[in-house]
């Protein structure tokens, strides 16, 4: 008889990321305790022991993708200097966070605000939209960006680009298609071309 396969040991750390992977996967809404316990090899009263439950390993999933966002602006270059520079810089390390936190950053653009925690990190997600339309109605003031568009929408219209990153980067390791996994640095700097030349003054 072959030897009972050992567990895996699962800490709070763990168990937020295989929350993250099967909250993607399934929904928040369709996946229970239950759920979580079998994907980890686990009890319910072992998750418990770690966590106070499902909305508790959603909150400590969504604050992996939206805590390191809201470092970003805590930055030196995010602060200082012409609006432009700081809007470069927050649009290049925001690709950054998204590529290292990605099973995160995934699950807060899946969630739709039906629970208080999800309600919360739509929340934060538009304080975040807003600072960076904030940089770019700076920029405008200071001539360096036009000032015949909509800072606002353009910043949205620069998130949804920034965003849809997620639906198809594979960190290394994983399955991509053929030459979908660019470096990030590449990555970034392409984001920040892409946003930025039709947007710049003339």
């Amino acid at each position: 008889m072959a030897p009972e396969r050992p567990r895996t040991p699962y800490d709070a750390a763990s168990l937020v990321a295989l929350a993250a992977d099967v909250f993607t996967r399934r929904g928040y809404d369709g996946t229970s305790i239950s759920d979580l316990a079998r994907a980890a090899g686990l009890t319910k009263s072992s998750i418990y022991h770690h966590v106070e439950g499902k909305e508790h390993l959603l909150r400590l999933a969504l604050e992996r993708a939206l805590d390191p966002l809201f470092a970003v602006l805590d930055e030196p270059q995010a602060r200082e200097g012409a609006a432009l520079a700081r809007l470069e810089h927050v649009l290049r390390r925001q690709v950054e966070v998204l590529v290292r936190e990605l099973p995160y950053v995934t699950l807060l653009l899946r969630v739709r605000g039906n629970t208080e925690t999800e309600r919360w990190a739509l929340q934060r997600r538009r304080e975040f939209d807003a600072v960076v339309a904030g940089l770019a109605r700076e920029a405008a003031a200071e001539g360096d960006l036009r000032s015949d568009l909509d800072a606002a929408l353009v910043a949205r219209l620069v998130a949804g680009m920034t965003n849809s990153v997620v639906e198809w980067y594979r960190p290394a390791g994983q399955r991509a298609e053929r030459g979908t996994r660019p470096g990030v640095q590449h990555l970034a700097d392409t984001v920040v071309h892409l946003a930025l030349d039709g947007w710049r003054a003339r």
